[in-house]
């Protein structure tokens, strides 16, 4: 961005106007006490040169248009010209958040559905914790995919775009279509172990019962707690019949169950919290709260880079005044020519 620092240095451009019409001129009388040296052959010389150039008044034109250009340099240099850049930095006292999501079969149910569209479990999923991980600017978030099987599917990045990316691209079932609660906790724990202690937060967001871990889920948790890892648990759906989409098109009814009771106990033993969703609003709010229980603490500075640019103009300047003395010590008849 192109910035002037003192930009009231221009009320100078004027200047040698107001002082040529300003000062006063030289009185009439004084100008016509000059001596007059009388030349005998002066007729002669008029009849020699008939048709003498007078440059002097385009001499004194272009002299002065060169000098006043030359002040319109200087001013420019006074106002000091200069090229800013503004950095924004954030320093923070960030936290380590590690995003765990079920996507097994189940998540499919569209109990989230409204009168007029379908939307499944993982649909509403993804838009609530898409906003979630837009608003951590300065944490670092990592994501976990978990069904049968759990998967770093993001190490702890500051890059939350591509967090929110990478968990859009998901689907359910693309890691197996049971639920394996306690895989998922563990793989979090490895994952945030290393990180600064008081700054591991897990946030588990499942709709089942876990039935294909290799590590109990409340081993997990002990583990958990080992490690100063907190652990926020979500239920998300409603239990009973559901719906779901049919393989064939329509929809069917099939029955789930989410272990309120398991997920209590995991978020009691790390000093987290259980929250349950049965629809879209309660599933905002209840990451709302999260976001303020696990609130960042930052400090914003902004940084301004300033490049001055006045060398140029006073350069030009210089240049511009070398040349007024240089076209002084010209001989006139190499000008304006014998």
């Amino acid at each position: 961005m192109f910035h002037f620092h003192s930009p009231w240095f221009a009320l100078l451009l004027p200047l040698p106007f107001l002082v040529r019409h300003l000062l006063p001129s030289l009185p009439k009388e004084k100008q016509d006490d000059v001596a007059v040296i009388h030349f005998p052959a002066a007729q002669r010389l008029k009849k020699l040169f008939p048709k003498a150039p007078a440059p002097e008044k385009t001499s004194n034109t272009l002299f002065f248009c060169l000098l006043f250009l030359s002040w319109i340099m200087v001013t420019l240099a006074l106002m000091q010209p200069e090229k800013v850049e503004q950095f924004k930095q954030v320093k923070n006292k960030g936290y380590d958040l590690m995003l765990a999501v079920d996507i097994s079969g189940s998540m499919q149910a569209l109990d989230f559905s409204t009168e007029n569209t379908p939307i499944s479990r993982l649909d509403v999923t993804k838009q609530v914790v898409g906003n979630f991980i837009k608003g951590r600017q300065g944490d670092r978030l990592g994501l976990i995919l978990f069904g049968q099987h759990a998967y770093l599917h993001v190490p702890l990045t500051l890059d939350t775009d591509s967090v929110s990316r990478m968990l859009s691209d998901a689907t359910p079932g693309m890691a197996g279509g049971a639920t394996a609660i306690g895989d998922a906790i563990g793989l979090g724990v490895r994952t945030l172990r290393e990180r600064p202690e008081a700054s591991r937060v897990l946030i588990l967001l499942t709709d089942g019962e876990d039935n294909a871990s290799s590590i109990p889920p409340l081993e997990s948790a002990k583990l958990a707690k080992q490690y100063g890892v907190r652990i926020y648990c979500i239920g998300i759906g409603k239990k009973g019949l559901v719906p779901f989409p049919g393989q064939f098109g329509g929809y069917g009814m099939a029955e789930v169950s989410i272990d309120e009771e398991l997920l209590k106990e995991i978020a009691k033993e790390t000093g987290g919290q259980y929250f349950s969703a049965t629809n879209q609003k309660m599933l905002a709010s209840i990451y709302a709260k999260i976001d303020e229980l696990e609130k960042s603490e930052a400090n914003e500075s902004l940084i301004v880079i300033r490049e001055p640019l006045y060398p140029y103009p006073l350069s030009l300047s210089l240049l511009l005044l070398l040349s007024l003395t240089l076209f002084q010590l010209i001989p006139r008849r190499v000008l304006y020519g014998s």
